[in-house]
């Protein structure tokens, strides 16, 4: 990972053009969505007072998420991102045209509402992705940091925004005004997408196709036990915590007798809680590790579920979205910054995707669950029943620590081309890797203790299979062998061997007591005769 400092601090992508009017627009377009969301969660309360229903929308935008996400991280790097993004927003105008003449005819049914929720969910299953991808195309190397920084700030802007707004409209106008202004927000942001002099793509002769960029992606995942950790953390927190968001219509409506602009203030305090958590979180993060501070956001976001069951005052709900928007904020910047710290460059989409998938994942799982539960128990049980949930598995998994993601994952090029007695095609394979070590006696079980780690390694970068054999001749001979999937897909494994994987190697071969460096050997599969 780079790390150069950025140029003018905190602010300074702004001044960038390119990324100013690409923020201004995302920002605008964010707060038409959460403008949408909130008519759309309070109009299901007014189509069915039960408790499932409710909880239904919420998983209906989120389900898309976590069954497309790893999808889109695909598209997102196979296809021109600009065009992708302007495709995107097109459907999601098309969603809130469709909402806004059904409320505004009075057609609009609870199964309408959930599919073109579905609908939208799609489409922000395919935007997430690609907004983070395009970041470092809008601002310099060293300003990257600052405008990821900004990009969640502006989300937050948003999120304070729009459903206060949303809310407004909704009381004052009715829903088909509050999905019309939605769509102006789409329109914004295509024309800022339309203007975007972005350049083209180089043609890469190594460029992936859909199937084996997907098949990729998904070998890191299983691969990276850092990723793993992260996963299961953000699991635990969000199917948790999922229950406040599910019920927060129901509390603002039955247990807080608010109506819909009260909604949408109490999602503005969420909003404007987040703002607050982000501007102290350089200070927390001086005094708390990763995983103090993700403790200490399931603590206070039990603490909130469990006075909101109590039915305060309009006053103190408020007060305690607040906090509530801190500990989210914290929970999701410390849950997103470890997945990007253990992800290298060239599949930071796809990991990022599976980490979205998670996410998505466990709030729809959870929105279900939960409205399920207030169902039967009713709302009060049900948030107090996911605030002792949350307290609980936030102590029990902070023995889980995070990963500290210090490992240098910048490519370090050191692996030689391999030699070839005439071209070969790209789509040749499955390719064969042998390389043969010459270990001594004492040396053999540290040796094999350093390759197994290396065997990780080797399958997050591109193989399938992977194994160690000794030569029943002469054991201090050792062999380790690897198949990747085809020519290409191994010359891709050359570009993304990093600076962590060469400290491994250099452990590794420490041990390698020949005159010279250990014998490769890539072995190409021949067809059989009679085959094509």
């Amino acid at each position: 990972m780079s790390t150069a400092k950025s140029s003018g601090g905190s602010f300074a992508p702004l001044a960038q053009p390119v990324f100013a009017v690409l923020w201004a627009a995302t920002v605008l377009g964010n707060t038409g969505s959460f403008m949408r969301d909130v008519a759309s969660s309070w109009l299901m309360t007014d189509l069915s007072a039960s408790s499932a229903a409710v909880a239904m929308v919420q998983a209906a935008g989120t389900l898309p998420i976590f069954l497309l996400a790893i999808p889109a991280g695909v598209l997102t790097d196979i296809l021109d991102r600009r065009k992708f993004l302007i495709a995107v927003q097109l459907l999601l105008a098309s969603v809130s045209i469709s909402l806004m003449l059904l409320a505004q005819t009075g057609m609009l049914s609870v199964s309408a509402l959930i599919g073109l929720t579905f609908l939208g969910g799609i489409g922000a299953a395919l935007m997430g992705p690609t907004w983070q991808a395009i970041v470092p195309e809008l601002v310099k190397r060293e300003d990257v940091k600052s405008a990821v920084a900004l990009n969640s700030l502006g989300i937050n802007i948003a999120r304070s925004i729009g459903p206060a707004a949303g809310g407004i409209l909704l009381a004052a106008f009715g829903a088909g005004l509050t999905y019309g202004a939605d769509v102006a927000s789409y329109i914004i942001v295509i024309a800022a997408l339309v203007w975007w002099p972005r350049a083209r793509n180089a043609n890469d002769v190594l460029q992936e196709n859909f199937l084996g960029a997907f098949r990729a992606g998904l070998r890191y995942t299983r691969a990276s036990r850092p990723l793993h950790v992260v996963l299961l953390r953000a699991a635990i927190f969000f199917a948790f915590a999922s229950a406040v968001w599910a019920l927060l219509p129901l509390v603002a409506r039955q247990l807080l007798g608010g109506d819909a602009s009260f909604y949408g203030i109490l999602l503005g305090a969420v909003g404007a809680g987040a703002i607050g958590g982000a501007l102290v979180m350089p200070k927390l993060r001086q005094r708390l590790s990763a995983d103090g501070l993700l403790l200490g956001a399931a603590i206070t976001t039990a603490v909130v579920m469990a006075v909101l069951s109590l039915a305060p005052p309009k006053a103190v709900a408020i007060v305690a979205l607040l906090f509530l928007g801190s500990a989210w904020i914290t929970a999701l910047t410390t849950l997103n910054g470890a997945a990007q710290a253990v992800l290298p460059n060239w599949v930071r989409g796809r990991g990022l995707a599976v980490y979205l998938t998670v996410f998505n994942g466990a709030m729809t799982a959870g929105s279900l669950g939960w409205g399920a539960v207030g169902e039967a128990v009713g709302v009060p049980y049900a948030l107090l029943i996911g605030a002792v949930g949350l307290l609980v598995a936030g102590l029990i998994m902070h023995r889980v620590k995070l990963p500290a993601g210090d490992a240098d994952l910048v490519p370090s090029s050191h692996w030689p081309e391999p030699l070839v007695a005439e071209p070969v095609a790209h789509d040749r394979g499955p390719v064969l890797i042998l390389i043969e070590y010459n270990v001594e006696k004492h040396d053999r079980s540290a040796f094999l203790r350093a390759l197994n780690d290396m065997s990780q390694e080797r399958r997050r970068d591109g193989a399938y299979g992977w194994g160690v054999t000794e030569d029943s001749a002469d054991p201090r001979k050792i062999v380790e062998w690897f198949m990747v999937e085809s020519w290409a897909e191994h010359l891709r494994q050359h570009k993304r061997v990093s600076n962590a994987d060469a400290d491994l190697q250099s452990k590794v071969l420490g041990y390698h007591a020949g005159p010279e460096t250990p014998v490769v050997r890539h072995f190409l599969t021949i067809n059989r005769p009679g085959k094509a």
